[in-house]
């Protein structure tokens, strides 16, 4: 988007509050962000109606709940035309198991995260990719062991450190 110059502190203080505690009351919300309730639930509305807020989920203690296989996949596509990046883009967007997906500049073109409840599960997913005909021309597997963090960037931090530089 390009209109993230419109958005005054107190619409960053409105995103941060719904990035850190999900969906509020519009009392609450109200006072975390230091406005009254009603000009703060239409500021929250503009918000949502211009795609700053993609949605609300709550954060599973997935570990709890079952044994996963984390897989860290990095990828490299046999050629560069923006034709593969896009029908291998598209591709990962299908798979549910892809949790995640970052393209990258440099030697590598994507990292990738791959959940699935085992590693014959994780090896089939990785084999319906390359059956896809995405031009992968190699990609690279890492085992994750633990997950250390995983967690949204501090948006008031962001913003802040972004207007103090010159």
């Amino acid at each position: 988007m390009r209109d993230r110059n419109r958005l005054d502190p107190a619409d960053i203080r409105i995103l941060s509050a719904v990035q850190q505690h999900g969906q509020l009351s519009k009392v609450k919300l109200a006072e975390i962000v230091n406005l009254s309730p009603t000009p703060c639930w239409a500021r929250l509305a503009r918000l949502r109606e211009l795609g700053y807020i993609k949605g609300y989920h709550a954060d599973i203690a997935l570990d709890r709940v079952i044994d996963t296989t984390r897989v860290i996949v990095t990828i490299s596509l046999k050629s560069h035309r923006k034709a593969d990046f896009d029908r291998f883009e598209a591709h990962i967007q299908s798979v549910d198991e892809i949790i995640n997906c970052v393209a990258t500049g440099g030697g590598l073109d994507y990292v990738m995260t791959v959940v699935t409840d085992s590693l014959p599960a994780f090896q089939d997913v990785m084999e319906q990719l390359l059956a896809a005909d995405l031009a992968i021309d190699r990609y690279t597997t890492y085992i994750a062991t633990r997950l250390i963090k995983a967690q949204q960037p501090n948006l008031s931090k962001l913003t802040a450190n972004r207007k103090q530089r010159p």
